[in-house]
């Protein structure tokens, strides 16, 4: 699918995003900071504690005491999180730390995800995402950006990131090699995305930071 440009060319015109479901706020929580999706349940860091749920139900079905101040991702088998300036792979069985790495951002760290054997972080006020390895922390490459970055999520080979500024949000696709912005989706005024996961299966979960809530947004079908 095409986006139309701005009249000042500076990027696509930005559409309303569809939000088609609102989850939580969650018992015991006051933020939503990074979300996940492992297959089934979408997760959801919360500060104190992990929550996991199921998003047909919208029914917890899982929580595990974990500091999460910002970003998290599942690789298949781990849960990954952002705990103030470190990365933490925990067992989502027995909510075991595995081992941990440093963050880039060493505590100024946003969106987390998983993709091609890698670990994306956001970093907020960089304006910046990381692709580290997850075993070292160490950066294996960075992509600027030209807003606040918050969520992170790969789908499809398409990437894209949240972003919040001036009490404003929006899901963006970019050029995973440049950095250009190639779609936007706008979140109505007033709604923060602080983390992004998509499910695969054509939705965007979002982090709502201090509403407390998961909103699902429709993920825009891009023609080949």
């Amino acid at each position: 699918m095409s986006s139309k440009t701005s009249k000042d060319g500076t990027g696509p015109i930005a559409r309303a995003a569809e939000i088609v479901r609102e989850y939580g706020p969650f018992a015991g929580a006051d933020n939503v900071h990074g979300v996940t999706h492992d297959g089934t349940r979408v997760w959801a860091a919360t500060g104190p504690r992990m929550v996991a749920f199921d998003p047909e139900s919208g029914d917890t079905t899982r929580t595990l005491d974990h500091a999460c101040d910002a970003g998290t991702a599942f690789d298949g088998k781990h849960l990954y999180q952002i705990t103030e300036s470190r990365i933490d792979k925990i067992d989502p069985v027995t909510g075991q730390t595995l081992a941990s790495i440093p963050a880039p951002g060493n505590g100024h760290d946003s969106g987390l995800t998983w993709a091609e054997g890698s670990l994306w972080v956001g970093q907020y006020r960089d304006r910046k995402i990381h692709q580290i390895d997850p075993e070292t922390g160490k950066i294996r490459r960075t992509i600027e950006s030209n807003r606040f970055v918050t969520g992170v999520t790969w789908v499809d080979g398409e990437l894209w990131h949240a972003t919040w500024e001036d009490e404003e949000s929006e899901l963006r696709r970019i050029d995973p090699e440049s950095g250009a912005v190639l779609e936007r989706l706008e979140m109505p005024k007033g709604t923060g995305v602080s983390g992004l996961e998509s499910d695969g299966n054509g939705l965007f979960y979002c982090g709502g930071g201090s509403s407390g809530k998961v909103r699902a947004v429709r993920r825009p079908k891009t023609a080949a």
